[in-house]
């Protein structure tokens, strides 16, 4: 994996605070997370279907001894169902919720890059963001002339433990 420093237009930006994003692909577009929030990124193994969850909850898995839901993030976002090819992946997350946060698995198309972002280079998103609710983005920043949607991760997973006790299934 590469890294770089992000920058306006290109121009390195010295504001001497820098974050480092995990990056994905899903459908054709790149997104980040914060790195600190990940905990692994692994195969997608079986998933056990929890009746009258969410669609974009495709189940659980046994993670080490915890119970974790896997969220495919294609429905999530209202994106196209493709079948699951090579590299198909999960990253694992820690997410606010609760005393100590929530563990939550997302489906991706595949893992990309991991970027230093500088704070002074991301932008806020325009109201209209595609098929991406904007509630859930942090911040765009442009890296080695491409554009990166930031997730807010609380965000775009906080229904999940909000209705976790709905669906009969708690977040490890």
């Amino acid at each position: 994996m590469n890294t770089a420093t992000t920058g306006n237009g290109g121009d390195k930006v010295a504001t001497g605070f820098s974050e480092q994003y995990l990056t994905f692909m899903l459908a054709g577009e790149e997104y980040g997370v914060d790195i600190l929030r990940v905990q692994e990124i692994k195969g997608l193994d079986k998933v056990t279907r929890i009746p009258n969850s969410p669609e974009h909850v495709l189940g659980v898995i046994n993670l080490r001894g915890a119970v974790v839901p896997i969220l495919d993030l294609r429905r999530r976002f209202g994106l196209e169902a493709i079948a699951f090819g090579p590299t198909t992946v999960v990253i694992v997350v820690r997410v606010a919720g609760g005393q100590d946060g929530r563990t939550v698995g997302m489906v991706v198309d595949a893992v990309s890059e991991v970027y230093n972002v500088d704070a002074g280079a991301t932008q806020l998103p325009p109201d209209v963001c595609g098929s991406v609710d904007t509630i859930f983005v942090k911040g765009l920043a442009t890296v080695e002339k491409k554009m990166l949607i930031l997730l807010d991760i609380d965000r775009l997973i906080g229904d999940i433990i909000a209705n976790e006790s709905m669906h009969g299934f708690a977040a490890a």
